[in-house]
């Protein structure tokens, strides 16, 4: 054995342990999409999953419902279509299967059946938008969308 297939060998065989460790932590970042259902227990609670994750960034699938006005930079992403927006008046009256979305940039309206990927900032707890009047319990903050 010369020289250089013993140093290469040798630095291969040192970086052998870490390979588990490195593959484990892309794992750990790889990101999860979720369906709304996930982020609320039967009693209208928030799940475990929504919980560990308040101020985090997520991906939530859904649909766009229409938005309210237009070059709004807000739309409400339901669990199915609806040709129509579920504006609530109050959080006691909030569905389980709907989420505030809020964009960095005007919302490029995408048509109500076709399925979107969200990713933003999952925030909870009551809070009223002050443009709109729309009360929500959760919602994402600093999000984007593409198509599903």
């Amino acid at each position: 054995m010369d020289r250089r297939t013993f140093i290469a060998g040798a630095s291969a065989a040192a970086l052998l342990p870490a390979l588990p460790l490195a593959t484990q932590s892309l794992a750990q970042t790889e990101e999860v999409t979720v369906r709304l259902r996930e982020l609320y227990k039967r009693n209208g609670d928030f799940t475990k999953y929504a919980t560990d994750r308040a101020e985090q960034r997520v991906s939530i699938r859904g649909f766009m419902a229409p938005p309210l006005k237009a070059d709004a930079r807000f739309f409400v992403l339901t669990n199915r279509p609806m040709a129509v927006c579920p504006f609530c008046e109050s959080s006691v009256d909030w569905p389980e299967d709907i989420l505030a979305i809020y964009l960095k940039r005007v919302v490029d309206v995408v048509p109500f059946n076709v399925p979107i990927i969200v990713r933003g900032r999952l925030e909870l707890g009551e809070y009223t938008d002050p443009d709109t009047g729309f009360v929500s319990r959760v919602r994402l903050t600093d999000s984007n969308y593409e198509r599903a």
